[in-house]
């Protein structure tokens, strides 16, 4: 396996080096949170080991970050911080497992093992119920969605309106067509009914965030892609 070690303290990462390497695995390791983060965004890791208390970015920040790059690399976090909170935060960030120092090795190994039964056969049915732009990722099979990785209670016809957004990414789409594809009708064309579940959605979807998907193409109709909008 290739192993991502993002650790600042030595004695551990000769420690975890020697276990791990003599085990047949590959490790690159990060001391800090700044260039751990980017060896994760840059390079393809099978598991990523995160201590929790690093220098420049902590572990916690750096662990929802990746997530929230959609990269879905299990996570390990490795820290002294035991406390049931600690461990909830870690969770909530988005790690797959969580083990306190001191720790043995052997358990690490199966933790390991584990972490990587858990990350593959599943993951190409997930990946595929999942329609993703920039930080807004719908579930077709769990019916969730979620920006920055924050919940977004959405109505069923909320719901299917982003889907047809999300399988149309990039396309501007008219009001009929989504009349048709979303509520299965043939309303009239001056029915507002487009209009006003485009601003229920833009409110849940877009309000203060900076990167604005849901964009009114006027004499046209609607398109969902990113657009950067500076807030001053």
């Amino acid at each position: 396996m290739k192993l991502l070690l993002i650790e600042d303290e030595p004695s551990v990462i000769s420690v975890i080096q020697r276990s791990l390497n003599a085990s047949g695995h590959e490790i690159t390791v990060a001391m800090d949170g700044q260039s751990g983060l980017q060896m994760a965004l840059q390079h393809s890791f099978d598991i990523i080991i995160l201590d929790l208390m690093l220098p420049v970015i902590n572990g916690m920040e750096v662990c929802r970050r990746i997530r929230t790059a959609q990269i879905t690399t299990p996570i390990l976090m490795l820290t002294a911080l035991g406390t049931t909170e600690n461990i909830v935060s870690g969770l909530d960030a988005g790690a797959d497992d969580y083990m306190t120092k001191p720790f043995k090795l052997a358990e690490l190994e199966a933790r390991l093992r584990t972490l990587t039964r858990r990350g593959k056969e599943p993951e190409k049915e997930r990946i595929e119920g999942l329609l993703i732009i920039g930080d807004l990722v719908l579930d077709k099979i769990t019916k969730t969605v979620r920006r920055d990785n924050q919940n977004i209670e959405l109505t069923a016809t909320e719901f299917r309106l982003l889907e047809y957004l999300l399988s149309n990414t990039n396309r501007v789409l008219n009001r009929m067509e989504i009349l048709e594809n979303v509520w299965d009708i043939n309303f009239n064309l001056g029915t507002n009914v487009v209009d006003v579940y485009i601003n229920y959605l833009r409110k849940k979807i877009d309000k203060n965030h900076p990167i604005k998907l849901i964009h009114t193409v006027f004499g046209m109709g609607y398109v969902i892609r990113q657009v950067y909008e500076d807030p001053k």
